[in-house]
């Protein structure tokens, strides 16, 4: 591919010399799909600053070489090799590089799960900047999206969607560091064994009261740090196990549903019809009939 070349509007040299793809998505991607938007390598040619603000898109970039800086949500990140960056550009930012200048790889892209999903990053503690151990995973998905963008695949949108949910679970991945957290109570505290004791006891009744009389814990601190450790709060946690364990029994034995109820912990007929239907869309009934 031809270079492309950032001007300013007094001098005609290079800022940035790059090889990129401006992609154009189907309307069935940009409703259905996650999309591509951009993807590209860069080397800077000068010292500059690119900003923007309110963009409809997630970016992620790896510094490849060189140095510089991130200005995102009020906050200055330095940047060097092997740092990533994943963020939403509907907030302002700015990055620019250091007087060793640096090359990078990008992807702009959205979907419209995107929002959700960003905002889950966030919870599990996902930072605008990080430093993965591999960095080498990153770099070859950005090149597999690249070809596959440039290609002529004719389910090519299809592939970029399963590249960028490549890239997402590499994202989560690197956001889930509970020991990492500057919460020095947090480091000590080990929460397993409530877990392991909520994996057993589910199909009884379960009160936080009681959970933190027995674990010897602050209820307000167990149900903050449960959430931000294991990524959903005690009660969608124990009503996950439910709801799971009655799709077991209604697939797999004959029992009466309101004998499955009470056995699952869900209790009387109409209350366990009522929550599953909450949770799987089709009453216990019909799941039954059409599983």
């Amino acid at each position: 591919m031809n270079d492309l070349f950032l001007h300013d509007s007094l001098d005609t040299s290079p800022i940035v010399s790059s090889d990129r793809v401006l992609y154009t998505p189907t309307s069935f991607a940009k409703s259905a799909l996650l999309y591509l938007q951009e993807i590209g390598s860069l080397q800077a040619e000068q010292p500059h600053t690119s900003s923007r603000t309110h963009l409809s898109s997630y970016l992620f970039f790896c510094v490849k070489s060189g140095f510089g800086e991130l200005d995102y949500q009020g906050k200055k990140h330095k940047l060097t090799a092997g740092d990533c960056v994943f963020i939403d550009c509907q907030q302002p930012y700015s990055h620019s590089t250091d007087t060793k200048l640096w090359s990078l790889s990008w992807i702009h892209f959205s979907g419209v799960t995107m929002k959700n999903i960003y905002q889950k990053y966030q919870e599990r503690g996902g930072r605008p900047v990080f430093h993965p151990e591999n960095v080498a995973a990153f770099t070859e998905l950005h090149k597999s999206l690249f070809t596959l963008a440039s290609s002529d695949d004719y389910i090519r949108d299809m592939r970029i969607n399963s590249g960028l949910n490549e890239l997402l679970v590499l994202l989560m991945n690197e956001s889930w560091h509970p020991a990492d957290r500057s919460d020095a109570i947090l480091k000590k505290q080990n929460l397993e064994p409530i877990r392991d004791y909520l994996d057993t006891h589910y199909t009884e009744k379960v009160s936080l009261d009681a959970l933190a009389d027995q674990f010897f814990i602050s209820k307000f601190y167990l149900t903050r740090v449960f959430k931000e450790q294991f990524g959903v709060s005690i009660n969608t946690y124990v009503l996950n196990l439910r709801i799971t364990k009655a799709k077991q029994m209604l697939r797999f034995t004959d029992k009466k549903l309101e004998d499955i109820g009470y056995q699952c912990g869900l209790g009387a007929p109409h209350y366990f019809s009522r929550i599953f239907k909450q949770v799987e869309g089709i009453t216990p009934s019909e799941f039954r009939e059409k599983w």
